[in-house]
């Protein structure tokens, strides 16, 4: 049973969908801007990651500019799958072998954002995403007649 009448709730979806692809963009890319910039609290040693170095740097520079991508929905299910690749490298490289749960090793954030960004790649980027206005745009410009 549904809160909501079923077209409601349809009509809702893209927004919702929307919105939390722009929460997550959000604070993904804030984490990356935290580990090179030293802004928002800083990485978790206070200070910024090492240029170029592996596989810091690399993870930070996907989490700002693949978080702001997502944010602005743009290249949406393309930024999401590296962005949730990343995630889960995270997660394999670093956090299982500590223990086995996300609870228990520290995972959570890694385990968390990668499952989100998959669901991400598969869905779209939702409504209030720059590819829908730029896919409008190049539709009507395609079908304006030529001027003579």
């Amino acid at each position: 049973m549904s809160l909501l009448p079923r077209s409601t709730a349809d009509a809702a979806r893209p927004y919702l969908v929307g919105v939390t692809r722009i929460a997550i963009g959000l604070l993904f890319a804030c984490h990356g801007a935290a580990s090179l910039f030293g802004v928002l609290g800083g990485s978790k040693g206070g200070g910024t990651v090492e240029a170029l170095s592996w596989p810091g740097w690399y993870a930070a520079v996907i989490q700002l500019v693949g978080g702001a991508l997502v944010l602005l929905g743009l290249g949406t299910r393309t930024a999401a799958v590296v962005c949730s690749g990343s995630m889960a490298y995270a997660y394999f490289s670093v956090h299982q072998e500590n223990a086995l749960f996300p609870i228990q090793n520290g995972g959570v954030a890694s385990a968390l954002y990668s499952w989100a960004f998959l669901l991400l790649a598969a869905t779209g980027p939702g409504a209030l995403a720059l590819d829908g206005l730029l896919a409008r745009r190049s539709a009507a410009v395609r079908r304006e007649p030529a001027a003579a």
